[in-house]
């Protein structure tokens, strides 16, 4: 039972998706109870990282660790997972799109997003991938007979495939050249005369090139646009949060971990993604017409501050990725949340920015909601989302990359520009036809709660969040 404990979570994850489907093969479909299971699965994963001991544990012969920095991601990725449950309850339209397969399948992929922040070896680093993968491809094409959903799941798939054996191939130049798949020992590779290989550097080109892809970085973010606007909304969202935070988390861990003396080399490459991915977000953001498809954008800017955080290195710029990845996620979510209320008033989802119109009107709370989430998601102070930004350049000015730092934060004045012209469709436009009155008094706390985290209220989470971060990242 002692060497069981570290995985307890993933234990309760695992079997738990097993048993619900094997018992969902004997109910109609249609039944809902199979994602309240689940939810509540994820819910019991995360007490039980919460009980657990902090310090570092390692089982299976030292490729996966239960340390504080795993746990942190893991209740993020579970919690992602379980708001993306309950936004499928009232999305999908018809029975048959009700049956177990999808709380499974989101299961299966919270669980390889849990294996990826805790690997610490490659092999592993890539089953706990490929886990979340796989199901991420069935989930985008979940609706097959929406054409758009369809072709999400195929370029996904494909573009996917190919993201994979680019890591495969860097893994076994790192395996090659270093004699070991474990971080500890890639690391001692890098720190000795193999430093200088070529093998090892093309190693850590190619692994690194394969998790940008995951992460949806620049110049790795060609699916991401079309991926978000094709796949369900509650699909979506778990990708734009739970998914990305945990291949941010992989990359951290890796570059931190068995990358670490190898700092120079690595931290050009991050230096690269983030800065495009912050420009390109911002940029390609501004003629977007589709809610969803902005978001995308949206997200491969976020991505590249979380990055710039990881350009730092050390154990500040692992904490400004920790704390920023959460905030991100919070206001994330509510932004999805705010797009699964986008229906007309026959039901059927509406994701044009023209729709917004005169939104203040109309839906004047929800309209407070998608004001705060796209303030906040653009770092404007006195919202909360301010903060993590401001922690991610003070973690690149204390590790001398004062240039990096002044490019992302002037690159944030131009991203503002498309949050901004959101907020003004919905206050100062005429009024389009109004939206179909909410249903779930869930999802609205739901909402409710995540405006009011990323409201100016946050900043009363500073310290404790601040502390569970700082714990966190004494791992590196």
């Amino acid at each position: 039972m002692l060497y069981l404990a570290p995985i307890l979570p993933e234990a309760i994850v695992g079997l738990g998706a097993i048993a619900l489907m094997m018992v969902a093969a004997f109910v109609r479909r249609g039944s809902i109870w199979t994602h309240w299971v689940a939810i509540a699965l994820l819910l019991a994963a995360c007490v039980a990282l919460v009980g657990a001991p902090q310090e570092a544990g390692r089982v299976f012969g030292g490729m996966y660790a239960a340390d504080g920095f795993a746990a942190f991601g893991k209740v993020i990725i579970f919690l992602s997972a379980a708001v993306a449950i309950v936004m499928a309850h009232n999305w999908f339209e018809r029975d048959y799109e009700h049956g177990a397969e999808y709380p499974v399948l989101i299961l299966l992929s919270a669980l390889g997003a849990a294996v990826m922040v805790s690997a610490t070896d490659l092999m592993m680093l890539y089953v706990g991938l490929e886990l979340q993968s796989l199901s991420a491809y069935v989930l985008a094409s979940y609706r097959r007979h929406d054409e758009r959903s369809a072709e999400a799941g195929l370029k996904y798939f494909v573009l996917g495939g190919l993201a994979s054996g680019i890591l495969l191939y860097g893994i076994s130049l790192l395996y090659g050249f270093s004699g070991t798949t474990g971080f500890t020992g890639i690391a001692v590779a890098f720190a000795g005369e193999e430093a200088t290989s070529i093998g090892l550097t093309f190693g850590l080109v190619f692994t690194l090139a394969g998790i940008a892809f995951k992460i949806a970085a620049v110049p790795f973010h060609m699916w991401t646009p079309d991926v978000y606007e094709g796949a369900p909304t509650p699909v979506t969202a778990f990708f734009a949060a739970g998914q990305k935070v945990a291949a941010i988390l992989l990359a951290t861990r890796i570059c931190l971990d068995a990358m670490a003396p190898a700092l120079d080399a690595w931290r050009q490459i991050v230096i690269f993604a983030a800065l495009a991915s912050i420009i390109l977000g911002a940029v390609a953001a501004y003629g977007q017409t589709n809610v969803k498809r902005l978001l995308a954008y949206s997200s491969i800017n976020n991505v590249g501050f979380a990055l710039v955080g990881l350009a730092a290195g050390g154990e500040a710029g692992a904490q400004a990725v920790l704390f920023y990845s959460a905030i991100y996620v919070v206001m994330t979510l509510g932004a999805f949340l705010c797009v699964l209320r986008m229906r007309d008033a026959d039901g059927r989802p509406v994701e044009s920015l023209a729709s917004l119109s005169g939104l203040s009107q109309t839906r004047p709370a929800l309209a407070a909601a998608i004001a705060i989430f796209m303030f906040s998601l653009a770092g404007i102070p006195p919202l909360f989302g301010f903060w993590p930004k401001l922690m991610v350049f003070n973690a690149a000015v204390d590790a001398g990359l004062q240039l990096l730092a002044l490019a992302a934060a002037a690159a944030t004045v131009i991203g503002a520009y498309y949050y901004l012209k959101v907020v003004k469709i919905m206050y100062f436009d005429e009024p389009a036809a109004p939206f179909l009155r909410p249903r779930s008094p869930l999802e609205t706390g739901l909402i409710a709660l995540a405006a009011l985290i990323v409201s100016p209220l946050g900043y009363l989470l500073i310290g404790p969040l601040g502390r569970l971060s700082a714990n966190a990242a004494s791992v590196f």
